[in-house]
């Protein structure tokens, strides 16, 4: 479904996702107009979304995988439940049929009660509940789908690093969100890409300030950007989670081990009765068996492994997915 350009302005995309079209297609060798209209029709194929999601974290919050165990015959309704949770994200079914996972990233430690200590417990359908809060993630050393390789040196060169994603920046000072800050985080979420006049209608602030307070939140780490797939139109049939064991010496080790690992998309030291988590990408089942005995079966350190494959996932970073495109989360109202 993407060509060599579609995968070219994917790779300008990750590296920066407010990137000017004009700049990314200078790089590119061609035109602005070209750069725009494929970006347009990868997103209103679904093939992609863009979208700017806040890192509670530095806010005092924490984050958390949760494994939802439910009765069979809930399971997909408490799935698409959860995806419409907009403190919720990656909620997959499990190729089991009765557990779901998920990662809350609850705005206050208020909401994280609410989720985790009243309104899951209180779910008829819900019959067990693991959550594993997120101590590190380990950055990867490059953003998925792993592109830059159909970039020229010199293009990577001029393309630069990648934008700041602040994923593991702790608690620093109190930052209140102001109500202006929330109708600009609340627009970035539907469209990471809006410009800064569209911004400032929203906002009723000038477009300087609205770049200017962009950066400070970006600096602040509470601001980041995030593209979401249709990954099985790419050609990625298997998707999952492996739960690891890693003896406590070897764990940052592994960790940074997997982030090199194409099929890695995520990985993440945890609390819990497994202690890395990392989330995997794969053409098909037998491309996950390699992984597994290949590139797990060479670390040391690992003395124990669950293999949870997703029979359908509903929501990645920020966007649903239905029949094989990304579409947005209706907004609901926090609370």
């Amino acid at each position: 479904m993407l060509d060599l350009l579609d995968k070219q302005i994917v790779h300008g995309l990750v590296t920066d996702p407010r990137i000017p079209f004009a700049r990314l297609a200078a790089i590119l060798g061609v035109s602005e107009q070209t750069v725009a209209r494929r970006y347009r029709s990868m997103r209103q194929r679904g093939m992609v979304h863009i979208a700017g999601l806040v890192n509670a974290v530095p806010l005092g919050s924490t984050r958390w995988m949760v494994r939802v165990r439910s009765t069979p015959d809930k399971a997909l309704r408490l799935a698409e439940s959860l995806a419409r949770l907009p403190d919720v994200s990656w909620v997959s079914l499990l190729s089991t049929g009765s557990e779901v996972t998920c990662m809350s990233r609850p705005r206050t430690l208020e909401h994280r009660d609410r989720l985790l200590l009243d309104t899951l417990p209180r779910t008829s359908q819900v019959v067990g509940l693991a959550a594993y809060e997120i101590m590190h993630r380990f950055p990867l050393d490059e953003e998925w789908p792993r592109y830059g390789r159909l970039l020229t040196e010199p293009q990577r060169r001029e393309l630069g690093p990648p934008r700041r994603r602040s994923y593991d920046a702790g608690p620093g000072e109190a930052m209140d969100l102001s109500p202006g800050d929330e109708a600009m985080l609340a627009l970035l979420a539907r469209d990471g890409r809006a410009s800064y006049a569209q911004l400032a209608a929203e906002t009723d602030w000038s477009a300087t300030r609205v770049a200017r307070r962009m950066a400070e939140l970006e600096q602040a780490g509470v601001l980041y950007f995030d593209l979401d797939f249709a990954l099985e139109r790419m050609g990625y049939a298997t998707r999952g989670m492996l739960w690891l064991r890693v003896r406590p010496a070897a764990l940052d080790m592994v960790g940074r081990a997997l982030v090199t690992c194409p099929e890695v998309t995520f990985v993440a030291a945890t609390t819990g009765a497994t202690n890395l988590v990392v989330s995997v990408v794969c053409r098909h089942i037998a491309h996950l068996y390699r992984f597994v005995t290949e590139r797990l079966g060479r670390l040391d350190g690992i003395t124990d492994i669950e293999i949870t494959p997703a029979l359908r996932v509903f929501k990645q970073a920020q966007a649903l997915l239905h029949t094989g495109h990304v579409t947005l989360v209706p907004q609901a109202k926090r609370g």
